[in-house]
């Protein structure tokens, strides 16, 4: 029987949180599925893009499915690419690229768009929304520029910007037109108590101020207010609100609210056609918290499938339990109080706690917690459950600050919910512990969705985790293994390896017990790289397991184009090489021409059927910008042209770098060397950074100049290039070694330890010299010209002909 066409117009949370929810109940057999989005990424956890403004993680980090889900799942991906109109009698739907898909069923998952507010001086550069990646990436190079922002929007939002912007170096001014801060989430006391810590952190409050005008005459200069006061600004991120995105059903004449207008079984106002998230409109509510939406998705899985006994939704009850800027929050329910109800309240001014549960007709209807939230678990079960607690004491309702129990996961029932964004109980939990031999939060998560979301429910887990199997097997088990497929470490798959000679991954897979046949898009490349470093000479470098941005040997840009760097050794470059480049990218139409920080020059746009042309009519080797590997040696212009030069930097620059391009690392690798402490080359903040001095070179480690600013060490003094590269080929073998997967230099060393690393390397003359050792006997497996590689390449041939199943690549 020929399969239905299910297409999910929108590849955001709820949407494909729906479509895992039909995989599981073996809608791969009945449907063909597509997925439209309008972004230029995967599937990511929209809730976590505070964490990577901060710096606290990174954009690959906060990936909900990687590329590899889609096609193990032999899902159609179209991304950037955005569903414009749906014909409801032809049952065809069309793109902005003009492409026409006919479909069986369609769910709409377009979310929402980010209020903006109607004033003058809205469309000014600078004026930005946060509600996407790329908001996340204009804020961060604002920072580098700009130092005053102003974000308008004191709920949780607009905070978590605010806090984000501070991490940048800004100064941030917070415009609430309301009283008090989160004022959705938090009463007035609470509100008060964060507002004082949030100060004190550095933001600068403006409230009850209504913002008039922007002001300013190409970028944002300032920021008008109703009180006919106003604040300087170099940037403004508006956080005020979300409306959902109904543009597609309006165009196709699908009823409309607020929002789609949905059933209990989230079907609109034409057949064949659902509404799920933050876009649809259920009984008059429009959800934005990421719990009702997961409800959702289940109920509408089980209808399209048929495969359970149908329940239609019926409503959530909201809770928020999340960290504002290191501040613990929690609210559910109605928590302000009205002349119907009473509450129970415990202030601690001293610790910074304050506790409020909000009673009627002897049932707890609401909470809010602030500073201590390891309560909220049962307060709101409390509130699902509308149980009679008249013979409840205060004490049994709420702990006083402090109280051993308070929070404790003994006191909660199988029934109660654990992670309140995707309900899952304690029941659930310890059933997939027991049933599954899980043995760390991190399997937990990946089999129960317990903490995949906020993942503030993570430290109650991992409690249930140590209540059912144990607290010390639970200490020892919950180690950071390499993914949900084992429950090993990084650092025990290679001592494996090692031990017992394995050379392939799927090898490793098989004699190592993975629980899942061909692994995941986090363990496959891992197991790539650790074979390789472990026995470069037998090892045979497996192409598909590695991140498709180096399968392509070149980096995917927003629009589906890609992006060329090729090498220039120590940022020198020559006549015939830019002819060549210009040559390439006149032929070609590269749309941008741009100089790289890294001292080379980037083809940006190249589409990706000519990649191996312009690859082979350049003749240069790879830049690796995309590849964990040595990407660049920044150089300055050293003793030979500047004043101030005391070192040849440019010959030391190209040396490193025709020694060490092309080596797998466990993560990208930055280099430079600077003729003078003057530092022109930004050798500080770079993972191996060499500054020349009067008669010696100074050799800096583990620096990073990322959104997480780290000033490298000082690691050692030499007199010599010599010894410049043998210290540096010694580091970079022992990193190599030692690191896990994905490791940056930067957080090995403060996890390993700076001065362990220099007792090693600097102190131990023979165990320097086996690292060395063990380096060119790598060095001396890179044989290949990495451009005639490139051209050559059957991978990258494979990606190009092979059927489209993807049609952009992340």
């Amino acid at each position: 029987m020929a399969k239905k066409h299910l297409v999910l117009v929108g590849n955001g949370m709820a949407g494909v949180r729906c479509i895992e929810e039909i995989l599981k109940l073996g809608g791969n057999e009945e449907f063909e599925i597509s997925i439209f989005g309008d972004e230029p990424h995967v599937n990511y956890n929209r809730i976590m893009l505070s964490a990577v403004l901060a710096g606290d993680t990174t954009v690959k980090d906060i990936e909900l499915n990687s590329l590899e889900w889609y096609e193990e799942n032999n899902i159609s991906l179209y991304v950037n690419e955005k569903v414009t109109r749906v014909d409801k009698e032809k049952q065809v739907l069309y793109t902005d690229k003009g492409r026409e898909t006919s479909y069986d069923h369609v769910i709409l998952a377009t979310g929402s768009n980010p209020f903006i507010l109607p004033v003058p001086g809205a469309d000014l550069k600078g004026v930005i929304a946060f509600r996407s990646i790329e908001d996340c990436e204009t804020m961060i190079d604002a920072a580098k520029t700009y130092k005053k922002a102003v974000v308008i929007g004191g709920g949780l939002l607009g905070l978590e910007a605010a806090r984000g912007l501070l991490n940048l170096g800004m100064e941030v001014d917070v415009v609430h037109l309301p009283e008090y801060l989160m004022e959705r989430q938090l009463d007035e006391v609470a509100s008060g108590l964060l507002r004082k810590e949030l100060e004190q952190q550095g933001m600068n409050f403006l409230m009850s101020k209504m913002t008039t005008e922007i002001c300013g005459t190409d970028r944002v200069e300032k920021v008008k207010f109703k009180d006919g006061t106003e604040t300087e600004a170099d940037l403004v991120v508006m956080a005020v609100g979300i409306k959902p995105n109904i543009a597609v059903a309006v165009e196709s004449g699908i009823e409309v609210n607020r929002g789609i207008v949905v059933n209990d079984f989230l079907q609109t106002s034409a057949e064949n056609i659902y509404a799920v998230g933050e876009c649809a409109e259920h009984r008059n509510m429009v959800y934005g918290l990421v719990a009702p939406l997961w409800e959702q998705g289940k109920v509408l899985a089980n209808h399209i499938t048929g495969k359970h006994q149908e329940v239609g939704y019926e409503g959530s009850v909201l809770s928020t339990k999340l960290k504002v800027s290191g501040v613990n929050v929690f609210s559910a329910g109605e928590f302000l109080n009205t002349p119907e109800s009473k509450s129970i309240r415990v202030h601690d001014e001293f610790v910074g706690v304050y506790k409020k549960v909000v009673i009627q007709d002897n049932k707890v209807i609401g909470a809010v917690l602030y500073g201590d939230t390891s309560e909220g678990t049962k307060l709101f079960n409390m509130i699902q459950s509308q149980d009679d607690i008249s013979g409840l004491s205060s004490v049994n309702i709420i702990q006083n600050v402090g109280t051993d129990d308070a929070g404790s996961t003994t006191t909660l029932s199988d029934q109660d919910t654990v992670c309140g964004c995707n309900g899952v109980t304690k029941g659930e939990i310890v059933r997939a512990i027991k049933e599954d031999g899980l043995c760390s939060v991190n399997e937990i998560s990946s089999c129960t969705n317990a903490g995949r979301s906020c993942g503030s429910c993570k430290p109650i887990v991992g409690e249930i985790l140590a209540e059912t199997i144990g607290s010390e097997l639970a200490s020892a088990s919950n180690k950071e293994t390499i993914c949900g497929c084992t429950d090993l470490s990084h650092e025990e798959v290679v001592e494996e390896i090692r031990a017992k000679g394995l050379t392939h991954t799927r090898e490793v897979m098989n004699v190592l017990g993975w629980k899942t046949e061909d692994g995941c898009s986090k363990c496959r490349p891992a197991l790539n790289y650790y074979l390789g470093m472990v026995q470069p000479t037998n090892y045979q470098d497996e192409r598909e397991s590695r991140f498709v941005n180096e399968r392509m040997h070149a980096n995917i840009q927003k629009d589906g184009t890609y992006s060329v760097v090729p090498r220039m050794y120590g940022g020198v470059t020559n006549p015939a090489d830019l002819r060549k480049i210009a040559d390439v990218a006149e032929k070609y139409q590269v749309p941008l021409v741009k100089v790289t920080g890294g001292q080379r020059i980037d083809l940006i746009g190249v589409k990706k059927e000519d990649l191996p042309a312009v690859w082979e009519e350049l003749g240069m080797p790879s830049g690796y910008a995309y590849g964990k590997t040595l990407r660049t040696v920044k150089t300055c212009v050293g003793e030979s042209f500047c004043r101030f030069g005391t070192q040849d930097s440019i010959g030391l620059g190209i040396a490193l770098e025709k020694k060490f391009e092309r080596l797998n690392t466990p993560h990208k690798v930055k280099m430079a060397v600077s003729a003078c402490p003057r530092n022109c080359a930004e050798s500080g903040i770079k993972d191996v950074g060499i500054v020349g001095i009067e008669g010696a070179w100074e050799i800096h480690v583990a620096g990073n100049g990322g959104a997480t600013l780290r000033k490298g060490d000082l690691f050692a003094k030499v007199t010599t290039t010599e010894e410049v590269i043998e210290i540096t080929a010694a580091f970079l073998q022992y990193y190599r070694e030692t690191a896990r997967y994905l490791e940056r230099t930067s957080h090995w060393v403060e996890r390993v330890g700076l001065e362990n690393i220099k007792e090693k390397i600097l102190n131990d003359d023979k165990f320097r010299s086996e690292l060395v050792e063990r380096m060119e006997v790598t060095l001396s497996t890179l044989v290949k010209d990495p451009w005639e590689e490139i051209i050559e390449s059957e991978t990258l041939k494979d990606e190009l002909f092979k059927n489209k199943r993807i049609e952009v690549l992340q």
